[in-house]
Parts: structure tokens; sequence; C-alpha cells
């Protein structure tokens, strides 16, 4: 049993907008005890793939790294490229972002969302995710005040959080020490309206059952709603 929450509730989520002073966008969130800087650049050129086909929308795509003493043994640097599981997250962060922001308005242009955790003690991708909308928030407020936007790009609010079983019990928002020892391990991203944008994770050691999934899913989405009303009186 937690000694600190109980099963359903979040660790304390703070976030600092604007915390680089050189990215069009950015964000710190502290997530418990994991910490996760975003920033977002707006590059005006498309990717090499998208370029000769007259795009009519723009593109995000997003990086994620961990840096080497923000766990509790060092991490070797990615130099040469990146890993199995860093290409997984930055991915799911990008698919992520993409579904709720209009690339209509950045025709021609891609949004670089980087995403490095400072300091890790579980769900670094879910506060990641979390840290990149949080960060993309901050550069549509500019951009729309500075005049470069003339509409509002993002469509929807959208977080993540990750939800687990440890010893028959269901947990959202697993620590380190709840997620090493989880039977049961999802990460949830979804809007404030409750609806799913992605569902990544499973069983660790053995199938669940379709009923159990579904409900780990149902309190996922309603963990996200309430990060998301967390973060929502922050980005202001």
């Amino acid at each position: 049993m937690r000694q600190d929450r109980d099963a359903f509730s979040l660790r304390d989520i703070r976030v600092t907008p604007g915390y680089s002073r050189y990215a069009e966008g950015s964000a710190l969130v502290e997530w418990g005890d994991t910490i996760v800087l975003a920033t977002v650049t707006v590059d005006n050129r498309l990717p090499p793939h998208l370029r000769n086909r007259r795009a009519k929308e723009g593109w995000l795509t997003a990086e994620y790294a961990l840096l080497p003493r923000s766990t509790q043994e060092r991490s070797s640097r990615e130099r040469l490229y990146a890993g199995g599981r860093t290409q997984e997250i930055q991915r799911l962060i990008g698919r992520s972002l993409r579904s709720v922001v209009d690339l209509g308005l950045f025709r021609n242009r891609t949004l670089i969302v980087d995403v490095d955790v400072l300091q890790a003690d579980g769900g670094t991708r879910c506060a990641g995710i979390t840290a990149g909308y949080a960060a993309l928030h901050h550069a549509a407020t500019r951009m729309v005040y500075e005049g470069a936007l003339s509409e509002w790009p993002l469509q929807h609010e959208v977080a993540a959080v990750s939800v687990g079983m440890v010893d028959g019990q269901t947990l959202v928002d697993l620590q380190y020490s709840e997620d090493v020892v989880a039977a049961v391990d999802l990460n949830v991203v979804a809007t404030a309206k409750e609806e799913v944008v992605e569902i990544q994770g499973g069983g660790e050691d053995h199938p669940i059952p379709a009923e159990t999934f579904v409900q780990l899913v149902a309190a996922g989405v309603t963990g996200v709603k309430r990060v998301l009303d967390i973060v929502r009186p922050q980005l202001s």
C-alpha cells in the first residue's frame, strides 16, 4: 500500500512555462521526483521526405533523451544513434502531440519538440508528453500574440498518465519503485474530453483479462483528466 497517497491520487505536478530563454516554446514539468524539460523549435522547412510532395500541412516531430545522471546509475549518452527504447518513446510523444495540433497552420514548417529528462522516478514518457503539450501551448501563445499565427493551433488538450497493477491493486501514476514490480503497466494518452489518443503497454508476466484492461484504461483516462485540471491553470 502507498504511504503518501491513495491508489488513484497523482503525485504533485508543477509546470513552469517559458523555462528556456531561447526556444520558441518551453516548459519544465516537475512530476513528483521526475523532472522533464520540453522545448519547441519552429523550423521553416519540412523534413526531406515531405519536401517534394507539395504538402498542405506542416509536420511535428519529437526527440527524447535521458541525461546521464537522471537515473540512479549513470546511463551513457546516445551519441551516434537513438536506442530502441528512446526511439519508441519519441515516436509515442510525436504521435501524441501531432494528434492535437492543427498542422495546416504550419504549412512548410516543422515543429520540433525536444524532451529531456533531468531526473527520472517513473512515468518519464507520460511527463514528456505532458511537458511537450505545455511547451506547445507556450509556443502557440507567443506566436498568436506576435502575429505569427492567426488562429489558435491546439485543437485539444492532451496529457498522459501511467496506470498499473501492483500486488493485485490498481494504481494510477506509478513511481519507479512501483513500476519495476508492476504485473501490468500501461501508459494512457488522452484528452481533457476523455478521448483516448493512444494506449501503450500490457502485461509484464502474464496475459490480462479484457475486462481488467478496460478498467485500467478507464482509470488512466480519468487520471489524465485530473492531470489536465492541474496543468491548465499553470499554463497562463
